[in-house]
């Protein structure tokens, strides 16, 4: 399969949740024109960014939309469960442990580190606080497939190492700094100076 882009992936995320939608009204068959109204791209790009991964739907007629959602969440690798660990029981990572939709998409957080004593021991969702020190004996009892961190910059490498060397091979970065990983483990940083950055650049250039 050819290299998909990671605006491709986050444009197909969006036509599953607009697909889910179609679904959850009843809507049988929905046309290219219609997901790229919802997503603010164009049918053309719709099709471009289902052709990466085979045939769908018949001309003229549209996409079955139970089948390409279903498809959808295949290409997107959501008919599993992930088992995920919150490294940091801050402001966001607390916003984040009750985020109900990362469980309704599958995501399940098991566990989560802090390494400070007023936290440590703390119940979050049924979940217990625990002490970083112990990552790698946690880590080891009960394997993780991703790691989230919200950690301050100054710390975050080293915490990414021990979870590289515990073979953790997804991690999503709120730390403001750019992680050095091994090229089979996969960092996304969430830098939301950035992100309102953007913003202000839509604002001043309307």
């Amino acid at each position: 399969m050819r290299k998909v882009a990671e605006s491709t992936v986050r444009r197909l995320s969006l036509y599953l949740r607009f697909l889910e939608e179609f679904e959850g009204q009843g809507i049988g068959t929905v046309s290219s024109g219609a997901l790229a109204s919802r997503g603010g791209t164009t049918s053309a790009q719709v099709r471009k960014d289902l052709s990466f991964f085979g045939s769908f739907g018949k001309r003229g007629l549209g996409y079955p939309v139970p089948e390409l959602a279903d498809r959808m969440r295949d290409i997107l690798g959501l008919k599993r469960r992930y088992r995920v660990g919150m490294i940091g029981a801050g402001k966001i990572g607390s916003a984040l442990v009750q985020y109900r939709g990362f469980k309704q998409r599958g995501f399940d957080i098991v566990a989560i580190f802090d390494s400070d004593p007023s936290k440590i021991g703390s119940q979050w969702n049924g979940l217990t606080v625990q002490d970083i020190g112990t990552l790698e004996r946690e880590v080891s009892r009960q394997s993780l497939d991703m790691a989230v961190l919200v950690i301050p910059g100054d710390v975050a490498q080293a915490v990414t190492d021990r979870l590289v060397a515990l073979h953790v091979k997804a991690i999503l970065n709120f730390a403001p700094v750019q992680l050095a990983v091994p090229d089979d483990v996969v960092v996304k940083t969430v830098n939301l100076a950035l992100e309102l950055e953007t913003l202000s650049y839509a604002l001043a250039n309307r």
